[in-house]
């Protein structure tokens, strides 16, 4: 395991870590005191932002929910919203939360809510210098939670992040979507809707679906959304390489 100061490997040898669950205390004091001039030197084009922030957020949301797991499960839907709310990731001086890194970095300054179509009011300084230029809507199916079934998560680089975020969204449509070519309906999982927005409204959507060979190329099905198990309202699984909280939405 690499223990060198630079941001990108300190991000990848943190979540590596954490997967392998190891000693990450180390990890997690460079990653906190690093110089806002090296994160700056380091994230300098979307390859690199992508790869460091999806780490960041899913090596995080693994060592917060293991610290956590038993108030969070004792208490109700206001305790979960504030395990995502609360600033408790120390980055280059910075403390962050889970959200912020998911909606203000990662979706490039959007609302958790409002279906992907509204901004982030008053980003941090911090924010705006290290967000994505844009909001890539394949973050949703490389972060562990927000998903009934997501894929195991995985250590992204810079130079593979998106072949390797291609192979996520593949596994992922395969498992929880399903085509009705007699309907010509696609039935989706509800962070469809969710993030409307973020894939550019409905015919977004299906462009995407088509692009991953979801549903066939040449058809334009209409959309029906997975309905919402609320028996079950935060999954967690911290016994194997990926972690789910997933969180019901009306």
């Amino acid at each position: 395991m690499s223990t060198q100061l630079d941001p990108l490997s300190l991000s990848a040898d943190l979540l590596y870590t954490v997967k392998t669950e190891g000693d990450a205390d180390p990890l997690r004091e460079h990653l906190a005191a690093l110089e806002r001039s090296q994160l700056e030197r380091a994230l300098v084009d979307r390859e690199r932002k992508l790869a460091f922030w999806l780490n960041c957020y899913n090596a995080y949301a693994q060592l917060l929910l293991e610290e956590e797991e038993p108030a969070l499960f004792d208490g109700g839907l206001l305790d979960q919203w504030k395990f995502f709310a609360r600033d408790q990731i120390p980055v280059s001086g910075v403390w962050l939360s889970l959200n912020d890194i998911e909606h203000g970095l990662l979706r490039s300054s959007k609302q958790p809510w409002g279906f992907g179509y509204l901004p982030r009011l008053f980003p941090s300084s911090f924010e705006r210098q290290f967000r994505l230029a844009e909001c890539d809507p394949r973050i949703h199916f490389a972060l562990g939670h927000g998903a009934e079934h997501c894929p195991p998560i995985a250590v992204y680089s810079p130079r593979d992040v998106d072949e390797e975020l291609d192979i996520a969204i593949e596994w992922f449509l395969e498992e929880n979507v399903t085509y009705d070519p007699e309907a010509d309906t696609a039935t989706v999982p509800r962070l469809f809707r969710q993030y409307r927005g973020d894939f550019g409204g409905t015919r977004g959507i299906v462009r995407f679906l088509r692009e991953y060979n979801a549903v066939p190329a040449e058809t334009r099905p209409s959309l029906e959304y997975e309905r919402v198990d609320h028996s079950a309202e935060l999954d967690v699984d911290l016994e194997g390489d990926d972690i789910r909280a997933d969180f019901s939405h009306d």
